[in-house]
């Protein structure tokens, strides 16, 4: 009989960590300062559902340092409100860093579009 529990595990994990992505991304956008732009780009989650990541993105770039500082300064707000949104009663311990894969990715997509392919 096939063991079907690595494949709960995995979904349980997505599921949260999308779950935490939505209500990150709600929360970020309440408490930022309009200087800056801030985008939840993608969370991961440990197998054991007890630690994530949550990364970001930043507009304009030299903001970035900043609004770093300031979400890492609100992660333990951004606790509680995970807490309170009833959807994620223990959420991990997060930590919050900038996605430079995803940076990465739009400027392959930007010299892609300069060279005409």
């Amino acid at each position: 009989m096939p063991d079907n529990t690595k494949d709960i595990r995995g979904s349980k994990r997505e599921k949260l960590a999308e779950a935490i992505r939505e209500q990150a991304a709600v929360f970020i956008e309440r408490e930022a300062n309009p200087t800056s732009l801030i985008t939840v780009t993608r969370v991961e989650v440990d197998d054991r559902l007890k630690k994530g990541i949550i990364f970001v993105t930043v507009m304009p770039d030299s903001k970035k340092e900043e609004a770093l500082s300031f979400l890492r300064r609100i992660r333990s707000d951004l606790q509680h409100h995970l807490q309170k949104s009833g959807r994620i009663p223990r959420p991990p311990m997060l930590d919050i860093v900038d996605d430079v894969g995803e940076k990465h990715r739009q400027n392959i997509e930007r010299i892609i579009k300069e060279v005409g392919l």
